[in-house]
């Protein structure tokens, strides 16, 4: 057959190089059963001629090493050498024995195609006689492959069933496959590169010089290259040419096929296009990455620059023509279109970046990853509609996110974040319909606005699985948070699925799950990306109060996933309405819940601050409605939209109220971060007030936040901040507000104070009023009397008489108030006396506090209760000279309602009986022991009670003192354990445990008291609550003494050893069964440590006398 005719039918061309197995015997290979196959040549004789061509001597029966002649295979490629060694085969093929085989095949071959037969017998040339010897050993080597393949085919289709398959008869072994390699080498360089033009194939070194003439370039570069490829059409051959040789090949092919004439003269025109059939086979059979970065090296660079320093002593490559840059970018475009196109010339151009480490591997990475992206973003030619360009090729840009090999995964996703992102921005549309919808598809589907109908499925479908929806968030986190592109596009695709992933936030954060991190990641990047008001908005819509956020839809239930994500279940609707009314509500505390954990990441950037404003004005309008709606005559007959409208208004109050008081418990302490956001909370509160002055039940709320407010300005007035010309500019916005209050507002004092702060805002605190130093003191939580700093540096003089117009305090303060007005300011006085004016302004400070501590406001009463506490700490001579009034001042403060107040009051007895225990602690005993005449029953219970946590706490401070008042303290814990009040009963048990840990063996003989009274109340008393206080103090008792309970309640253990079993037997209620089990166990481990202590090896060195 012809030269050319090899060119026209390739079977599927492999992947990576040959096999390597074991060589077959120097005999050759055998059949099964000791039939030969088909007479031929050996292999081995096939290879011991490719290495004479190559001017290796035929090897020894122990000779295998090949080095020698890969380091003299330059040498052996002189002219004289290569005539030399044809000589040499010509010889051994016609006179050596054994060789008559191989001179048979070699004819055939030779026969088959002239122009090698040609070359072979051309001795004026050397190297192109090599070349073509070379090549039909190949092929001679390539048939016997064939045949001893078939033959074993045959072999195993003729075997038994369960047989163990011999080895395969054409596998080369490691040293053949050597051999091969270097022959391919050689042939390559001495048949192809020398008929390629400059620039076509070229590597980088001095152009090869072709000694032919032109006009028979063309026809031996033709017949090299059918040769060649008719090599590939064998694994254990086309795996090392293909590998190594790849692009000299496809070169070849390019000339042959699509070159100019000139540089294919002699060649047919029917040749060529089968060299072009032949390029396009070679090029969809072969890998396609490999197939792709070798046609980006035959395309060259865009344009040669000038050498860089460094490269300026490397060979310069020749520019490759424009006819091969353009038939290569449309080869590379057809690679592309190809299926899993994209992923093959992602990975032909990412594959191999190497060289480079730290910043500059990550710059050229990323170099990378910007010019794959504006590959793959621009359509080619080929193509004729853009939109089928992007349906072709979008779905294959989200499978480069799903990458799992972790090597490639960051490439690949940096590759199409970039893509997905030059899309957008070049043809949003396009990329909307075919990228951002299909990667937001899962969260679409559950989403309110979803077009499926969630009501036709049955309860209990998967609408999104776990693996689907864990996809899809990562996916989102990795396009929009790490790609950072705040484009409207962008923002606005996410928008659309912002409530569901919000609710899968929320859904994460009461469970555990791997989709709480990357879900708060995307709402953060979205509300810091986006305007200040669509982040508002979309805050209000995750909170309720609007429905331009699309939420999970209501027939939707979020599941706890089997691998730690979630699943989207049609949910069954509730018959029940208590318990759809629970679920809505336990939703609703939820969602506001989250969405304050949210926002507290959001203070830094203002908009938690923004947000907290928003919801006030909000609350400011509910109040207004609120005042119309009692103002206005309810009609008795409401139509039924009319009730759903007033409802949903209902609903909306009772969200903000919820929402506003979140926010105030959890995120208001720094949640403004500029005058401005304080002006706007300031001016809703005074609005806020003005509407709907303090009145009703809920009169002392608003009234402790107007003062709240008022005293923050206040505070900046005063001097905690440093207050520029443009604050003062922003405060006077409040000015209409200020005066409306001061007009209307039925409080005195709110008016003086809103009056004041007028004129401090107006002069820019240059005239500030005694009530505006006084509200600074209460806020700053500064002492009375050392008054807040005006700007100018000096002491405010009058603000030290604010506190005097709270008359309505108790007796014992009018008496302090009176004391402390008697204060010397005599001009002499100063520099003859200044120790008893010293101690004199302690006192009126130490007065003013006392007076401070029966304010009506909560927040001065716990700041003056406060600093009394750290007068006690600091052992101030005023404070320790007043004990007897400070403590009881600190004991009227017990009976306040608000938390804040009574701890303050708690914690200031707890300081001054641990620092003076003679004194205080009997007054303490005295008061837990009988209460308060006059009082309620359960108000006097719950003083108790605090006293107890009093007494608790200077237990605790006491530490191995306490001994000293043991009995008294056990007695009046005993004593409150047979009280009437069942809470004061078992608070008095709980503390009577901890008192007992702490005394641990200087219990002594009380401890029988404690036991029987531990008896007798687990056994009969009717309190469930009180018996399992009885049996917990057993517990504590056992856990604490741990390995002394055996010594200090020797007397006693049996006792409660039976007591424990009489619970667990008979007591029917479970916690107090589960606190006796627990106390079983620590008894159980307590005496399997002393009957069985754990066995220790040591040495023991004994010195004999």
């Amino acid at each position: 057959m012809a030269a050319g005719s090899s060119l026209i039918h390739l079977p599927d061309l492999p992947k990576m190089a040959a096999h390597s197995r074991a060589a077959p015997s120097p005999r050759g290979p055998k059949m099964a059963g000791g039939a030969e196959p088909e007479p031929g040549p050996e292999l081995g004789r096939v290879v011991e001629a490719l290495e004479l061509l190559l001017w290796r001597p035929p090897a020894g029966p122990g000779e295998r090493d090949g080095g020698e002649v890969g380091n003299k295979l330059e040498g052996s490629l002189r002219p004289e050498t290569l005539r030399s060694n044809a000589a040499e085969l010509d010889k051994r093929l016609r006179q050596t024995p054994g060789w008559d085989s191989l001179r048979g095949l070699r004819c055939a071959v030779l026969s088959r195609a002239p122009a090698l037969a040609t070359g072979v017998a051309d001795e004026t040339e050397p190297g192109w006689a090599a070349a073509c010897g070379l090549l039909a050993l190949l092929l001679c080597l390539k048939e016997r492959l064939a045949t001893l393949a078939a033959a074993a085919t045959s072999r195993d289709a003729g075997a038994g069933l369960g047989a163990a398959p011999p080895p395969s008869a054409d596998t080369l072994s490691v040293a053949q496959t050597q051999a091969v390699g270097r022959a391919l080498r050689a042939a390559v360089g001495l048949g192809l590169v020398p008929y390629l033009p400059p620039g076509v194939g070229q590597r980088p070194g001095p152009p090869a010089i072709s000694p032919a003439p032109p006009a028979a370039r063309g026809a031996r570069l033709r017949a090299a290259t059918a040769a060649l490829a008719e090599l590939t059409q064998h694994p254990a051959l086309a795996g090392p040419l293909l590998a190594r040789h790849l692009g000299l090949l496809l070169a070849s092919l390019c000339l042959l096929g699509h070159g100019p004439a000139a540089h294919c003269e002699g060649v047919t025109e029917a040749e060529r296009v089968r060299c072009q059939e032949t390029l396009r086979h070679v090029l969809d059979h072969v890998y396609q990455p490999l197939a792709v970065q070798e046609l980006l090296v035959l395309q060259g660079r865009p344009k040669q620059g000038p050498p860089s320093p460094g490269d300026s002593t490397k060979p310069a490559l020749v520019r490759a023509p424009a006819w091969l840059r353009r038939l290569c970018g449309q080869l590379l475009s057809e690679r592309l279109l190809r299926p899993n196109g994209v992923q093959a010339v992602v990975r032909g151009i990412m594959e191999g970046t190497g060289g480079c480490a730290g910043a500059e591997a990550a710059a050229v990475d990323w170099r990378k990853c910007d010019a794959v992206a504006k590959i793959l973003a621009s359509c080619p030619q080929q193509c004729l509609s853009l939109e089928d360009y992007y349906s072709l090729v979008c779905p294959q840009i989200l499978d480069l996110l799903h990458i799992q090999d972790k090597l490639t995964a960051r490439r690949f996703q940096g590759v199409a974040t970039r893509t997905l992102l030059t899309m957008a921005k070049e043809h949003p549309q396009l990329a909307e319909k075919h990228l951002l919808q299909p990667l937001l598809a899962p969260l679409l589907r559950c989403s309110e606005a979803a077009e499926l109908a969630v009501e036709d499925l049955l309860a209990g479908t998967v609408l999104v699985a776990e693996t689907e929806l864990s996809s899809c968030v990562e996916d989102v986190l990795k396009v929009y948070v790490v790609g950072n592109d705040s484009s409207s596009l962008l923002l606005g695709s996410l928008q659309s699925v912002l409530g569901v992933v919000f609710s899968l936030y929320s859904f994460a954060k009461q469970n555990v799950s791997y989709l709480r991190s990357p879900c708060q990641d995307i709402l953060l990047w979205f509300l810091e990306k986006s305007e200040r008001e669509v982040s508002l908005a979309v805050l209000e819509g995750f909170a309720g109060l609007n429905s331009s956020t699309h939420m999970l839809h209501p027939r939707c239930r979020l599941c706890v996933g089997s691998e730690g994500g979630a699943t989207v279940t049609v949910e069954e609707t509730i018959s029940d309405e208590d318990e759809a009314l629970y679920q809505k509500v336990s939703a609703e505390q939820s969602r506001v819940e989250s969405l304050v954990e949210l926002l507290s990441h959001c203070q830094k950037s203002g908009l938690a601050g923004d947000f907290f404003i928003r919801c006030l004005k909000e609350l400011t309008r509910v109040a207004a409605e609120d005042e119309e709606a009692s103002n206005s005559t309810m009609m008795p007959g409401r139509s039924l939209l009319e009730l759903e409208q007033y409802h949903a208004g209902q609903r909306r109050k009772l969200l903000v109220l919820q929402l506003v008081a979140t926010l105030c418990e959890n995120v208001s302490d720094t949640v403004f971060t500029d005058i401005t956001q304080v002006q706007e909370f300031v001016a809703a509160t005074l609005q806020r007030a003005c509407v709907r002055p303090a009145q009703g039940p809920g009169a002392a709320a608003e009234a402790q936040t107007l003062a709240m407010a008022m005293g923050l300005v206040a505070a900046m007035l005063g001097g905690a901040v440093q207050l520029q010309s443009s604050d003062f500019a922003v405060l006077k916005q409040l000015l209409p507000w200020l005066e409306e209050l001061s007009r209307t507002y039925p409080e005195p004092l709110t008016q003086e104070l809103a009056t004041d702060l007028r004129i401090a805002i107006c002069t820019h605190g240059a005239v500030s009023p005694g009530s505006v130093g006084a509200a600074a003191d209460g806020v700053l939580g500064k002492k009375p009397g050392t008054g807040a700093q005006s700007p100018a540096g000096a002491p405010n003089p009058s603000s030290g008489q604010a506190p005097s117009r709270s008359s309505h305090s108790s007796p014992s303060a009018s008496r302090g108030r009176s004391q402390g007005q008697s204060v010397c300011h005599e001009p002499g006085a100063a520099g003859s006396a200044p120790a008893p004016c010293a101690s004199s302004t302690a006192s009126v400070g130490l007065q003013e506090l006392l007076v401070s501590a029966y304010d009506p406001q909560p927040p001065s009463r716990a700041a003056a209760l406060r600093h009394l506490t750290s007068l006690i700490t600091q052992r101030d001579p005023e404070a320790v000279r007043l004990q007897e009034k400070l403590l009881q001042v600190f004991l009227e403060n017990l009976q306040h309602e608000d938390a804040f107040v009574y701890l303050s009051a708690i914690q200031g007895v707890a300081l001054l009986s641990s620092e003076y225990p003679e004194q205080i602690l009997p007054a303490l005993l005295a008061q837990y022991k009988c209460p308060a005449q006059g009082t309620e029953d359960t108000a006097a219970a719950i003083t108790r009670m605090k006293l107890g946590e009093v007494l608790m706490r200077v237990t605790r401070a006491l530490g191995d003192m306490v001994f000293q008042h043991r009995e008294p303290l056990i007695q009046a814990f005993l004593r409150g354990a047979r009280d009437p009040d069942s809470a004061l009963r078992a608070s008095s048990l709980s503390n009577l445990g901890e008192l007992c840990q702490h005394l641990g063996f200087q219990l002594g003989s009380i401890v029988q008291e404690v036991t029987s009274c531990l008896t007798a109340i687990a056994r009969t008393d009717p309190e469930a609550e009180v018996r399992r206080a009885a049996v917990h103090v057993v517990v504590v008792l056992l856990r604490g003494l741990s390995n002394k309970a055996t010594e200090v309640l020797r007397d006693v253990l049996r006792d409660l050893y039976r007591l424990l079993k009489h619970v667990v037997r008979a007591e029917p209620d479970r916690a107090t069964v589960l606190h006796a089990q627990l106390a079983l166990e620590e008894l159980d481990t307590l005496m399997r440590s002393i009957l069985f202590p754990p066995q220790t090896l040591q040495k023991k060195i004994v010195v004999l006398p």
